[in-house]
C-alpha cells in the first residue's frame, strides 16, 4: 500500500497499475486501496500543493496516476456497494468553452472520494438546476475563465438559488477572473483558487 502511495505521489503511472493490480490479486479489499492508498496519496500531494512544494503539474500527474489505479478499481467498487463521500456536479458557465480549470477541480475531488457529474462546457442556468433535481447533489460547482462568461455565473447562482431557495446544496466558484469579493458579490458559497481548495470545502461542506 505505501508503494502504490508513492507511485501516485511520483506520477507514475504504468507502476501505480501495476501495483493496484498486484493488491488486488493479494485479495486486498477494495475499499482499502481506495481509500488508505488512492486518496491518501493525493492528500500527501495537497498538502503538498499548499506548501508550494509541488505545483501544477506535479499535481496534474499525480492525479493522472490515480485515475489510471482507479479506473481499475471502480467496478469493483461499483459491485461492492461502496459509498462514495458525495455527490458533485461541476460545469463551466454559459458562453464559456474551456474546461481545463473545471477538469483538474474534477480530478481533485475525484481522488478525495467524490462522484462527481460533469455537465461539460457552455452550461446553461437551467441545466445546472435540472441536474440538482435529477441527482441531488451536495454541492455545485461553477467555472469561468473568461471575465466575459464569469457575469454568467451570478446568472446562474441566482437561477439555483430561485429553484432551491432552502439553500442545501452549496455553490463553489472558481476561474482566472474569479475572485472573493465576486463570489461575495453574487452570493456564492465559496471561492477557490486552485483545485486543492475545492476538494478542501467539499470536505467541510459535505461533513458537516
Amino acid at each position: 500500500m505505501e508503494k502504490l502511495k508513492q507511485m501516485v505521489i511520483e506520477g507514475n503511472l504504468e507502476q501505480t497499475i501495476i501495483q493496484v493490480k498486484k493488491l488486488l490479486d493479494d485479495g486486498v479489499d477494495v475499499e482499502l486501496i481506495m481509500k488508505d492508498a488512492l486518496i491518501a496519496a493525493m492528500d500527501e500531494v495537497g498538502e503538498y500543493f499548499q506548501k508550494g512544494e509541488f505545483y501544477m503539474p506535479e499535481m496534474m500527474v499525480a492525479a493522472r496516476a490515480m485515475q489510471g489505479g482507479l479506473d481499475i478499481i471502480q467496478p469493483l467498487l461499483t459491485e461492492s456497494d461502496y459509498e462514495p463521500a458525495g455527490m458533485i456536479v461541476m460545469g463551466t458557465v454559459s458562453g464559456d468553452l474551456h474546461d481545463i480549470g473545471k477538469n483538474l477541480v474534477i480530478m481533485s475531488l475525484k481522488s478525495a472520494g467524490y462522484k462527481v457529474v460533469d455537465l461539460g462546457i457552455d452550461v446553461a442556468p437551467e441545466k445546472f438546476v435540472e441536474a440538482i433535481k435529477k441527482y441531488t447533489p451536495d454541492l455545485v460547482g461553477l467555472s469561468a475563465l473568461l471575465t466575459t462568461t464569469m457575469l454568467n455565473m451570478e446568472k446562474t447562482v441566482k437561477t439555483i438559488r430561485e429553484a432551491e431557495p432552502q439553500g442545501k446544496v452549496k455553490v463553489m466558484i472558481g476561474g482566472a477572473p474569479v475572485t472573493q469579493e465576486y463570489a461575495d458579490e453574487i452570493g456564492a458559497d465559496f471561492y477557490g483558487a486552485d483545485a486543492n481548495a475545492g476538494k478542501i470545502y467539499a470536505r467541510e461542506v459535505i461533513k458537516r
